[in-house]
């Protein structure tokens, strides 16, 4: 069971950590910089922690822009505006995605520029051998170390193959409707919790609307804290990643 639990939070924090930190943070919005080996990396890295859910960061990163540039309008590629039910976005948000993965659609330059690209792994990391190898994977462990009796711990595995989908609902659906906010905004953004525990410092949606181009995307009040965030500042500091601007981790008159 120990095995499990555990197996099913590596998959949630770890494959999280990466979809937050190089897709999110790097592809979409370029708060560090990486050189061309490292680059190539976190692409590798990511496929292995992100498993069957590996999604592309050219397509994520491009479709996140439109999202910034377009919010809850019309062409806002994901809002709970224009969907009766979170499953219609995220179904719409996946067929746009993929349009983009895979050149089927124009899209303006300046949601191109900079977004990393590495077609060759992108193909294969996105494809159903990829992902029926990585769910083989899944599969076996849990048939190895799920205890007699325990079948509910079978539960977990469903999720663990769509969790992309399932952040995304998450962060695209969740806090679009529920939270509180720190900033007026043109949108619905809003924090989801007050402490995010959950999801790597995404689910601070309204502070990250606002501020789009920090790092840090908690520090706005004393209980707001980015776990991913430090751990950015920690690979700043070893040299691994630069950020183009280093913040506090909170600022100075915190609210609230």
């Amino acid at each position: 069971m120990v095995v499990i639990i555990l197996f099913f939070l590596f998959a949630w924090y770890g494959g999280l950590m990466f979809q937050s930190g190089f897709h999110h943070r790097y592809a979409a919005h370029a708060q560090y910089t990486l050189s061309p080996f490292k680059e190539k990396l976190m692409f590798i890295l990511s496929w292995l922690f992100m498993g069957p859910n590996y999604l592309s960061p050219y397509g994520y990163g491009v479709m996140h822009r439109q999202h910034h540039a377009y919010p809850d309008t019309p062409k806002d590629p994901h809002s709970p505006k224009y969907d009766k039910n979170v499953f219609n976005m995220m179904w719409k948000t996946k067929v746009y995605y993929s349009a983009i993965a895979n050149d089927k659609i124009e899209v303006e330059e300046r949601f191109i520029k900079g977004v990393p690209r590495w077609d060759f792994f992108d193909k294969f990391g996105r494809s159903w051998v990829s992902r029926l190898m990585w769910a083989t994977i899944y599969i076996y462990i849990f048939y190895v170390f799920v205890p007699e009796g325990m079948w509910y711990l079978w539960l977990l595995l469903p999720l663990m193959l769509f969790m992309a989908p399932i952040h995304g609902a998450i962060i695209n659906w969740g806090a679009h409707v529920w939270g509180y906010t720190n900033f007026k905004v043109n949108d619905t953004s809003k924090n989801l919790m007050p402490f995010d525990f959950l999801m790597w410092g995404e689910s601070y949606h309204n502070n990250h609307h606002k501020l789009g181009g920090s790092a840090n995307f908690g520090g706005q009040r004393w209980h707001e804290i980015d776990p991913l965030y430090i751990v950015m500042l920690f690979f700043h500091a070893i040299g691994f990643i630069r950020l183009k601007k280093v913040e506090p981790l909170y600022k100075s008159s915190p609210k609230g």
